[in-house]
């Protein structure tokens, strides 16, 4: 059975992996009959209100514990992954991307990613394995991958989509439910809550997604 890593960086859309985008991709991986092993880095991050929008509450959680939630606590420290042991890796959204995995939502254009992301993310790509990301986790491969000409998509014009560019990137274009497909590097993304309105187009834009995994590892 083909078998998909997931990096996951919380849980929340607000500053962790957006659950709805995660679930989606669960579940297509599920429903095109693969396995999928849930991985995330240890540290703390700070926690940003639902309730109210009002930013950071002052309250500091740990990653991997978050992650585990939505893992159902089938989860691994991501420095236990191996590509050779999977034959994809993926990046659900959700600004946990942005706010743990890297610093793009503090630096922006000046970001850095994690080193234990970024090594998981190089060693995926030096193996010829295909690599997935929706919504802003893009932003993460535009800085790794970005000195490779990496293909990828944010959605619209945007903020992200210029720093991106800047990064080295080629930015695509695409609707909610579209995907944007590296051949060269093996990089597929969608734009998810970049662009959808509908948790439908969420579920369809993941279903897509890992059907091109698919056709790329079948």
């Amino acid at each position: 059975m083909k078998k998909i890593a997931v990096i996951l960086s919380g849980c929340g859309n607000r500053d962790g992996s957006e659950l709805q985008e995660t679930l989606g991709l669960l579940l297509a991986i599920d429903r095109h009959e693969m396995a999928y092993q849930c991985f995330a880095p240890n540290g703390k991050f700070r926690v940003v209100s639902y309730i109210d929008g009002s930013g950071e509450t002052g309250e500091q959680r740990d990653i991997y514990n978050e992650s585990s939630r939505i893992a159902r606590g089938d989860i691994k420290p991501i420095e236990d992954y191996n590509p050779a042991d999977y034959d994809a890796l993926a990046l659900p959204g959700g600004m946990g991307a942005a706010r743990n995995l890297s610093t793009y939502a503090f630096d922006g254009e000046g970001m850095q990613v994690r080193n234990d992301v970024e090594k998981a993310i190089l060693d995926t790509h030096a193996a010829g394995k295909p690599i997935a990301a929706m919504c802003i986790a893009p932003m993460v491969l535009a800085k790794v991958l970005g000195p490779f000409g990496v293909r990828l998509t944010l959605g619209g014009l945007n903020d992200a989509s210029n720093a991106a560019s800047n990064m080295g990137a080629a930015v695509e274009i695409c609707g909610p439910t579209d995907i944007s497909v590296d051949e060269k590097n093996r990089v597929v993304t969608t734009p998810a809550y970049m662009a959808s309105t509908h948790i439908s187009q969420i579920f369809d834009g993941a279903e897509n997604l890992v059907a091109q995994l698919v056709s790329w590892i079948s």
